[in-house]
């Protein structure tokens, strides 16, 4: 059965601390014809629901817990027809609470977990750092793994803000994702694609 992957780029309002920044935010989908699994759930669920069409969707999961990540997936779960869980690290409860007070996650996502779709294994990488309960899932079938803001084009995501820490996140990377082959494509959570050993050289 023949896996795809599909990017939709949804345009929303990250909030945190007190700021606030327009973006741009990648969201995948992957699975085949007739179900597919979301990774981040960003501003419009409408676009995102269209892009599903007519497939199952399996679960809908959360990289990590800022708002421009899981702001619409309520709204999606709510949309698409069945019972489609959101899956988020236990440790982003404090952020995704920020977002969802009345709404919580309906599974935990754990490191060295696995996710199935259409045959497809994804595993769980807790990488925290930029965010606490910070997650990438590794497709090691694809050559690809999903980096939510854990890495970018040009290095480690984002730090300085509430429940961030630089060095957190440097050692994540190191130990989790540059342990996977150099010619792993990454697909990030902003921005474009890169790749593992693109990126050995950007983590100081």
């Amino acid at each position: 059965m023949r896996i795809t992957v599909e990017k939709v780029i949804t345009s929303g309002v990250f909030t945190l601390d007190g700021g606030s920044w327009d973006v741009d935010n990648n969201v995948w989908l992957i699975g085949t014809d007739t179900e597919v699994l979301v990774i981040d759930a960003a501003h419009d669920s409408r676009a995102i629901a269209k892009a599903v069409g007519d497939r199952r969707v399996s679960a809908i999961v959360c990289t990590h817990a800022h708002n421009d990540h899981v702001n619409a997936a309520p709204k999606l779960a709510r949309a698409l027809s069945g019972e489609v869980p959101i899956l988020l690290h236990p440790d982003d409860r404090v952020l995704w609470d920020q977002t969802h007070p009345d709404r919580a996650p309906d599974a935990d996502l754990s490191d060295g977990q696995t996710l199935t779709i259409g045959g497809l294994r994804l595993e769980v990488l807790h990488t925290p750092g930029h965010a606490p309960g910070a997650v990438c899932l590794y497709a090691p079938q694809l050559g690809a793994v999903f980096t939510g803001d854990t890495l970018f084009e040009g290095g480690p995501g984002a730090t300085g803000r509430s429940h961030s820490d630089r060095d957190t996140l440097v050692a994540s990377i190191k130990a989790k994702l540059m342990e996977l082959p150099p010619e792993t494509v990454v697909h990030t959570g902003h921005g474009p694609d890169t790749t593992i050993g693109a990126e050995a050289d950007n983590l100081t």
